[in-house]
C-alpha cells in the first residue's frame, strides 16, 4: 500500500514528525520532489535532526530510504547528511538514489545567488539552494540525469562544454561574473560519480516489485499546498508540485496505487519568504507565537530566518486539503496554543467588499482581508495527554471546528515534538 505524507499549508507544518512515526510501521519511504531547499525537523531516540534530502523515515533499521526521480538531487549533500547521521550514533541507512533523477550542479546555486543579488529588493527570498535554476535546466531539457554518470566520459565531458557555453554568456553578460571553468565541472561530475554509485538503481522497478509484493511505502513530500507553482501563492512558491499527486510521477509509480493522502495541517499558520499570507499577525503578538512555537521556536530548518508568523487560516487550509486530496488530517503543534486566551480563526476573506471562503489567486490574495471567529482558548498543557476525551473541552471544540471547516477528518493531533506524543481519534466525518 502507498500512502502520501504532505502539507496543507506554506510548509514548516510538521511533516517530518508524521513521516518519521509513520515510517516505523512502513518498509519503504521515498521524496518524490524538491532538493535541499527545506528541512524536516525529527525528534527521535537518536536526538534531534534537521534533514534536508533524506526521507524522514531514515533512522529505523528495517527502512528503505529512496531518492525518487522527481527530486533536486545535490550529491554531496546527500552524502554528508548520511555521514553526519552516522557520526550522530543512527545506523547506516539504507538509501536508494533513483537513476533517472536529475543532478543539481555547483553552477545552479551559483545562478539562483547572482539572480536572487540582481533582483534585488524583488527577489524571490529563495533559499539561494539552486532549485530553481534546478529545474529549469529540467525542463528546458539542459540537466543531466545520475545515469549519465556512467555513460562514455567523452559524452558527458561534450555535454559539459555545450551546457555551458550557453550558461556563461549569462554569467559574464547579465550577472558580470567571471565564467564558469567547464572542465572543473566535469571533474565534479566525476566525483559525484564514485560518491552516488553505492546507491543508484531503478527505483521504479524496486518500487513496482515491493507493491506487488505488499510493501508498505510513504511518500513524503515537502513544503505545502501554498508553495506549489501551479496552484500556491505564485509567483513566491517552489519550482516543483507539492501535490500527492505529483507524488507517483516523482516516485515512478502509477497514480492509482497511492490509496491514503494524509495532510498535515498547523494549529496557527507560519511561512518562511516572501508571498500572500492573510492571517499574517505582527509585532509583540507574532514574536510570542514564534517564540513558543515549534519544537524551539519558529525559524526555518534550513536557513534559520526566523517563520512570519498566523492565525490558523481556515480558508488557505481547506484549500490545501483540497489540492492534495487529503483523505485525511493530522493537526500539529496544537501544544503550543495553550497560553492564549483566545483563539482567532480567519473563516473567510473580504475582497472588493464581498467575502468569500474560497482560496483566490494572487491578484485577489492582495486585496484579501481575514475576517475571523474567536474560540475560547484551554489555558492549560496538554502534552502528555494521550487520549483525545482527556483533552480540555475547549482544546477539544478547537480541533472540531477546524475539522468542520477542513471539511476532511482529523484522525491525529500531535500535542508535542516527540515521535510518540500523538493522540489518535476517531472522526465523525470518517466514512
Amino acid at each position: 500500500m502507498v500512502k502520501a505524507i504532505v502539507g496543507a499549508n506554506w510548509g514548516d507544518e510538521g511533516k517530518g514528525k508524521i513521516t518519521d512515526m509513520l515510517a516505523e510501521e512502513s518498509d519503504i519511504i521515498v521524496r518524490f520532489q524538491g532538493g535541499s531547499n527545506a528541512g524536516h525537523t525529527i525528534i527521535n531516540d537518536y536526538g534531534k535532526f534537521a534533514l534536508h534530502i533524506l526521507p524522514s523515515g531514515v533512522f529505523y533499521n528495517h527502512t528503505t530510504s529512496v531518492i525518487g526521480n522527481g527530486v533536486a538531487l545535490n550529491i554531496q549533500n546527500l552524502v554528508n547528511e548520511i555521514d553526519s547521521l552516522v557520526k550522530q550514533g543512527v545506523p547506516q541507512p539504507k538509501v536508494l538514489v533513483s537513476d533517472r533523477a536529475q543532478i543539481l550542479m555547483p553552477y545552479h546555486i551559483l545562478f539562483d545567488q547572482y539572480e536572487e543579488e540582481r533582483l534585488g529588493g524583488k527577489s524571490f527570498g529563495s533559499t539561494k539552494s539552486g532549485i530553481a535554476p534546478f529545474y529549469s535546466d529540467k525542463y528546458a531539457k539542459t540537466g543531466f540525469q545520475v545515469n549519465e554518470l556512467f555513460d562514455d566520459e567523452a559524452v558527458l565531458k561534450e555535454k559539459v562544454y555545450r551546457v555551458l557555453e550557453t550558461k556563461n554568456v549569462l554569467v559574464e553578460h547579465l550577472y558580470h561574473k567571471a565564467p564558469i571553468d567547464p572542465e572543473e565541472i566535469f571533474r565534479e561530475l566525476l566525483k559525484y560519480r564514485e560518491m552516488v554509485r553505492p546507491f543508484v538503481c531503478d527505483v521504479s522497478v524496486f518500487l513496482r516489485d515491493a507493491i506487488k509484493a505488499g510493501k508498505k511505502i510513504l511518500l513524503e513530500g515537502q513544503l505545502g499546498s501554498l508553495k506549489d507553482p501551479d496552484f500556491g501563492i505564485y509567483p513566491m512558491v517552489t519550482s516543483s508540485s507539492t501535490l500527492a499527486s505529483y507524488g507517483a510521477i516523482g516516485a515512478g509509480i502509477p497514480g492509482y496505487e497511492i490509496k491514503d493522502v494524509v495532510t498535515v495541517v498547523k494549529a496557527y499558520s507560519s511561512a518562511v519568504g516572501a508571498g500572500e499570507f492573510v492571517s499574517e499577525i505582527f509585532g509583540a503578538e507574532a514574536d510570542e507565537l514564534r517564540r513558543r512555537g515549534g519544537d524551539g521556536g519558529e525559524f526555518g530548518a534550513t536557513t534559520g530566518r526566523p517563520r512570519r508568523m498566523g492565525w490558523f487560516d481556515a480558508v488557505a487550509s481547506r484549500y490545501g486539503c483540497r489540492m492534495q486530496g487529503a483523505t485525511e488530517v493530522a493537526l500539529t503543534v496544537l501544544d503550543v496554543l495553550g497560553y492564549l486566551d483566545e483563539l482567532p480563526i480567519c473563516i473567510g476573506y473580504e475582497i472588493d467588499g464581498k467575502v468569500t471562503r474560497d482560496f483566490p489567486p494572487t491578484p485577489q490574495l492582495k486585496k484579501a482581508k481575514p475576517v475571523y471567529t474567536t474560540l475560547p482558548g484551554w489555558k492549560t498543557e496538554i502534552r502528555g495527554i494521550t487520549k483525545y476525551e482527556d483533552l480540555p473541552e475547549n482544546c477539544r471544540n478547537y480541533i472540531e471546528f477546524i475539522e468542520k471547516e477542513l471539511e476532511v477528518p482529523i484522525t491525529m493531533v500531535s500535542n508535542g515534538p516527540g515521535r510518540h506524543e500523538i493522540i489518535h481519534r476517531q472522526s465523525c466525518l470518517t466514512k
